[in-house]
């Protein structure tokens, strides 16, 4: 209960990031599509470069220290974004530094924060704790952007941004409440540094259906990271939509997700566990359209729509894909698993938005959605041709499953 209450409070200061930040960005540095896509590749850019190494250091270090210093760490970077504007200092090389630092942070931070729960909840439980971990994301979804764009329109982006340092702040607080004592991997154990980064990566890339499922996410967040680098240029520029409209458009779509959350179960119940993958996998792809598509139709409508149901398919994706994988891996190769799953699938996401941002400036913000967009669909692909579209049940230990072609398929 205290992880899910830091947990929440942690996600609600990083809606307000994620929404003042671009609009920084776009109003008081008058940013172009190559800068939002710079910026955006920085965010994301430490899950390429440090992923690996970091999993390992998390396994070897207790998680909830990752996860406190994380949020102390990451508060006190985003303090300096409101100490720069009141100086009149604000610069898009300190928003770029910024997006970087915390970038680098987040990752220790997201590494630990998803190998904690299996360490406080038995495996049964695992997939209802991470349906509650995504209800409460859902949830930031849809009142932070609303709460952002009126933080923004009342205080301005920059001491938004500030506030997110009290919200990590008070995160740090709940989840260092916590008694619960891990129990180290003993040092006798431990293989190299090196060998134990290869170890984690090897038990992702060597089982059949981890492989689908990391090439289905990798895919998909690479076309999606080059849309969301560009979506407030796209919204405020291409459609003419004002910033309160886009937080409406946010926080509705944020709705689905938290739909998603509490329907994940009974879609999983009733599809079955891989193929609730499989279809959820198709169905956000084919929703990335409504984004270039909103050219075409009433805008508004259009990304409410699609960005619902979007966010809907991705939470019913993402609660049954990891909670597999948790139940999967063994305990002290968590933190190396999530790592390597991380850097698969979150290291694409700063190629994305870096291309997006070329193609964008060179094609033009709306050919770039488009192309986008097909990449998007095209990425469910790796499911949808697999053994997962048939697997009711998905393998609860290791050793059921030996080729990935007929275990547990119903």
């Amino acid at each position: 209960m205290k992880l899910w209450a830091g947990d929440t409070v942690s996600v609600f200061g990083s809606e307000l990031v994620l929404f003042a930040l671009p609009l920084i960005a776009v109003h008081i540095r008058h940013a172009d599509a190559f800068e939002m896509g710079v910026l955006a590749a920085l965010e994301s850019a430490a899950f390429l470069l440090i992923s690996l190494p970091a999993g390992a250091w998390v396994d070897r270090l207790p998680k909830k220290l990752v996860i406190v210093s994380g949020d102390i760490i990451r508060a006190a970077i985003l303090l300096t974004i409101p100490l720069a504007w009141a100086l009149d200092a604000l610069s898009m090389l300190q928003l770029y530094l910024v997006a970087a630092g915390v970038g680098i942070v987040t990752v220790f931070f997201d590494i630990a924060n998803q190998s904690y729960l299996p360490e406080l909840v038995d495996g049964d439980a695992i997939a209802d704790g991470n349906g509650k971990l995504q209800a409460s994301q859902q949830t930031a979804g849809v009142a932070g952007p609303t709460l952002a764009s009126g933080l923004v329109t009342i205080l301005g982006a920059p001491l938004t941004v500030g506030l997110t340092s009290i919200c990590m702040g008070l995160s740090s607080i709940l989840v260092g409440l916590i008694r619960h004592r891990e129990k180290p991997q003993p040092v006798e154990n431990r293989a190299g540094f090196v060998a134990e980064v290869r170890e984690g990566l090897a038990f992702v890339l060597s089982h059949p259906l981890l492989r689908r499922i990391t090439a289905c996410t990798g895919l998909t967040n690479f076309a999606s990271s080059g849309v969301f680098a560009l979506l407030v240029l796209f919204a405020l520029t291409t459609l003419g939509l004002h910033q309160v409209e886009l937080g409406i458009i946010m926080s509705v779509a944020s709705a689905g997700g938290i739909l998603g959350a509490l329907s994940a179960a009974w879609v999983q119940k009733t599809l079955g566990e891989g193929t609730s993958i499989a279809v959820s996998a198709l169905i956000s792809g084919l929703c990335f359209l409504g984004v270039p598509l909103a050219t075409l139709l009433p805008a508004l409508p259009t990304l409410l729509v699609g960005w619902f149901l979007v966010t809907w398919a991705v939470v019913v994706y993402n609660i049954a894909q990891v909670s597999f994988r948790q139940r999967l891996c063994p305990k002290p190769l968590l933190g190396r698993m999530n790592a390597s799953i991380r850097f698969l699938v979150w290291g694409p996401m700063p190629l994305g938005a870096f291309l997006a941002g070329i193609l964008g400036d060179r094609l033009g913000v709306t050919t770039t959605m488009w192309i986008l967009a097909v990449c998007a669909l095209l990425g469910s692909l790796p499911v949808l041709i697999s053994p997962l579209l048939r697997m009711r049940k998905l393998p609860r230990e290791l050793d059921l499953l030996s080729s990935g072609e007929t275990a547990d398929q119903e």
